[in-house]
């Protein structure tokens, strides 16, 4: 009896990494097993800076709310203590975004915060 092989489930297989790497660049669009390690690196790629992603941005909120607090006389670790303090309960995401577009909301959560 001859080998049976599956031929339809692995053409699948390939077209769907081969149309993953599509916009690659040289045989990493074409050719099966450059594209193959190609799509796998990116999957691996992708994974971690979905977790990066999150860090970064909670970076940029701090650095954003450190500079927003600077202009009146405080640092960043002292306006997060005394909002803690007040219990105001605004995140991170929400400062930076008041802190770069609407200064005088942020400017009032400062003085209420300071007093």
């Amino acid at each position: 009896m001859p080998r049976s092989v599956n031929a339809v489930a692995s053409r699948a297989r390939r077209k769907k990494i081969l149309k993953a790497v599509k916009g690659q660049f040289g045989r990493r669009k074409n050719v099966w097993t450059v594209a193959k390690n190609a799509y796998e690196k990116g999957m691996v790629y992708a994974y971690r800076d979905r977790r990066q992603k999150k860090r970064n941005f909670r970076s940029l909120w701090i650095t954003r709310i450190n500079a927003g607090v600077r202009e009146y006389d405080m640092s960043y670790s002292v306006f997060m203590g005394k909002l803690k303090q007040k219990n105001i309960n605004l995140d991170r995401k929400v400062l930076a975004d008041l802190a770069m577009n609407h200064p005088t909301t942020f400017k009032a959560i400062v003085e209420a915060v300071k007093n």
